[in-house]
């Protein structure tokens, strides 16, 4: 995993802007080509390349600051993770899995002060949450309303290191 825009990361900017996925997966996430703009707007996110060799499968979003404050009230300590998604050449292939196995190490790296992870997904978006879940998140019952939806709102205490491991799932 690079942060985009980092000297490994930009290498990357063709591939991400030529990501596709199946409609039904669009109505969660948008496509790099529309969320690397929010990168130059604001300071408080920062993209991150998921690649497999010279090869990008994947992006996101991580989001500090207090423009989380909308989706998670702690945003003190919390970084907010946004926009996941896997090209959809990419997909089923393990990529997501070792991504976030990869998460909270790359978090701790990158922002030493913080103490969670947060993110949002939609309560239809089964697989993943599923994916979220099995990765260490948890569910302590908050929930936010979305424009597509009821969200879940999952949590990633970083201080005691991984609350949870992938399995076999």
């Amino acid at each position: 995993m690079f942060r985009y825009g980092d000297e490994h990361g930009e290498q990357f900017k063709d591939q991400l802007l030529g990501f596709k996925l199946p409609a039904e997966q669009l109505q969660f996430t948008g496509l790099p080509e529309e969320t690397l703009q929010d990168l130059r707007e604001d300071a408080g996110k920062a993209g991150v390349v998921i690649a497999h060799g010279e090869r990008a499968v994947g992006f996101f979003i991580l989001h500090t600051g207090e423009g989380i404050s909308n989706f998670y009230q702690d945003y003190e300590g919390a970084v907010l993770l946004r926009a996941f998604l896997m090209d959809c050449a990419s997909q089923g292939r393990g990529f997501a899995k070792a991504a976030m196995a990869l998460l909270p190490d790359f978090v701790r790296r990158h922002y030493p002060e913080a103490r969670q992870m947060v993110l949002a997904v939609n309560e239809r978006n089964t697989a993943a949450s599923q994916l979220y879940l099995r990765a260490g998140f948890q569910d302590h019952g908050l929930r936010r309303s979305g424009s597509k939806g009821t969200q879940l709102i999952l949590q990633y205490g970083l201080s005691s290191g991984s609350v949870g491991d992938l399995g076999d799932g």
